[in-house]
């Protein structure tokens, strides 16, 4: 497996390579400066779990025959079958974006590469708050639909079909970044020759590239089924009662956490089997071959007439996942404002969320930069179980770390307990996974002779990773810090409840007023987020050319 590959499936969402010795990788102890700060990164992490198993462990038998009632499984099997209908839809819009804007020659390529990721942006608590707004009950279609056709009911979107579709709409980026990714290292050549023997360009696609690509359309899916089992906003707006949402329930209606563990646990062991799939998936199929930055640059395939339905998929895709939601936002904001509506919460509301973004950003990427060192560097058990360990919390929603970190402030850091600092330890558990994986990419590339040559210079290794690791690992470093950002901006139940009392964020600020269905005072702040959290992804797009999230 050439290095390129190797290094997607470790960097990226997909655990199981972590069993693969990296390139580069060195023999012998790993130094105190690295191991360290990496072993108290993985004790942080554990934090979520630990609550979990201390409030299960003292669940009363209401709490644990709650668990085992029939409407617990019920919720449940609704949470999978949203998973699965997500996963599979995202991955069925992705995939064919993906081919198109790396292989054909679709009219305004350049512009479907960049659009077609924006969409990342949106909270899915806006995209929530926008369908219910646009084609819920007394909606904007339904005022456009009432007087010229007198239609004065519209079908209901709440439940399932709305669920799937906003989640689909808002979480198919992370499977189209991944793909496209894995499409640009593929040798064209074995498409090319496929067609010279006289197959066309779908029959070339099915057999050559759909093969190839299996492995990064997993782990794509995965990243997908990990966010929708833990999304919140969507699934609570359009009232669709997931596991997650469930949960949220019984915090707010019961003193008794202990059924709140008991339910994360079930959750946990979801996404521990979502990944057990995805690992024994892309086990059976680590023997496609990509090819490695020697590759020539493919010949764009010529779509003929199938040029414009190509163009007319991307263009009602961008649509619906990105325009839609723009003007409907703007639409409510020209509202609310025509009417006197207030705004000025939405100065104070976007300093604290960009202050708050940037300080998880800087103390994310710092604390995944040991960890990144010690997975690329030293490979072995405590690397593998902090990753471990950062993609279980990964699949926990907000709200469960949250109470843990509430739990354990309350018990052992008071001093920090209801500041920023512990929100921002928070957004460091949450978001752990997602730098680790730009910075350890970012490393792997560097050739370790470089290091070794600064050390036989007489350079200590903290003079070596100021003078020479860090800079060559600038590119890695600024992606990690701007993905964190993103996320961070939109990031919900873990602002709600571990917030300082009067921290307004631009999450909660669109929350308060959409759950209470003002949607003229939530476009505000709804459309000031979409707009700060587009310049980290713009940088995202062009800094990494589609490289994994």
């Amino acid at each position: 497996m050439n290095t390129n590959y190797h290094r997607e499936l470790v960097t990226g969402v997909a655990p199981h390579t972590l069993r693969h010795l990296w390139p580069g990788s060195r023999i012998g102890k790993p130094p105190l400066v690295i191991w360290i700060p990496a072993l108290l990164i993985g004790i942080a992490l554990t934090l979520p779990l630990v609550y979990l198993v201390i409030r299960g462990s003292s669940a009363s038998e209401e709490a644990w025959s709650l668990l085992f009632r029939s409407r617990t499984v019920l919720i449940l099997g609704r949470s999978v079958i949203l998973v699965a209908t997500v996963s599979t839809l995202s991955a069925l819009i992705a995939v064919p974006i993906a081919w198109l804007t790396i292989r054909s020659d679709i009219p305004l390529r350049g512009f479907w590469t960049v659009t077609t990721a924006l969409p990342l942006v949106i909270p899915t608590y806006v995209g929530g708050f926008i369908v219910v707004s646009a084609l819920g009950p007394k909606g904007l279609l339904q005022s456009v639909l009432a007087k010229p056709f007198g239609i004065e009911h519209l079908p209901d979107i709440h439940g399932l079909v709305g669920a799937t579709i906003t989640l689909s709409l808002l979480s198919y980026p992370y499977v189209l970044l991944t793909v496209r990714a894995a499409l640009q290292n593929i040798d064209p050549s074995h498409e090319e020759t496929a067609r010279s023997l006289g197959n066309g360009s779908i029959v070339s696609f099915f057999k050559i590239v759909i093969p190839q690509l299996q492995p990064a359309i997993s782990s794509g899916s995965l990243l997908v089924a990990l966010y929708t089992l833990s999304d919140f906003g969507a699934v609570s707006l359009l009232r669709y009662e997931s596991f997650t949402w469930a949960i949220y329930q019984q915090y707010q209606t019961t003193l008794d956490r202990s059924i709140v563990a008991l339910l994360s646990l079930v959750l946990v062991t979801v996404a521990t089997i979502a990944l057990l799939i995805e690992t024994y998936s892309n086990s059976r199929i680590r023997h496609h071959n990509v090819s490695g930055d020697t590759q020539r640059p493919p010949v764009l395939v010529r779509m003929g007439h199938w040029r414009w339905p190509a163009f007319a998929f991307c263009t009602a895709i961008v649509t619906f996942a990105l325009v839609l939601p723009l003007g409907v936002l703007s639409y409510w904001l020209i509202r609310g404002v025509s009417v006197g509506e207030p705004l000025l919460i939405l100065w104070t509301a976007s300093r604290n969320s960009i202050f708050v973004s940037i300080l998880a950003a800087m103390t994310t990427v710092t604390c995944s930069m040991p960890v990144a060192a010690l997975l690329v560097r030293y490979p072995g058990f405590i690397s593998r179980t902090v990753k471990t360990l950062g993609f279980a919390v990964y699949a926990l929603p907000g709200i469960v770390v949250a109470l843990s970190l509430v739990y354990f402030g309350a018990a052992i850091a008071h001093p920090i307990y209801q500041t920023v600092w512990i929100l921002l330890i928070a957004y460091i558990v949450l978001f752990f996974p997602i730098a680790l994986g730009s910075i350890a990419s970012s490393l792997l590339q560097i050739d370790p002779k470089l290091e070794d040559a600064s050390r036989g210079l007489g350079r200590s290794a903290l003079e070596t990773m100021r003078s020479v690791t860090l800079p060559l690992m600038r590119p890695g470093i600024l992606s990690a810090g701007a993905l964190v950002f993103l996320v961070a901006m939109k990031e919900l139940p873990a602002t709600l409840i571990l917030g300082p009392l009067e921290f307004n964020t631009l999450a909660t600020s669109v929350w308060s007023a959409s759950s209470e269905a003002f949607f003229a005072r939530a476009a505000a702040p709804a459309l000031m987020l979409v707009l700060l959290s587009s310049v980290p992804m713009a940088f995202l797009i062009s800094r990494r050319s589609g490289n994994p999230l």
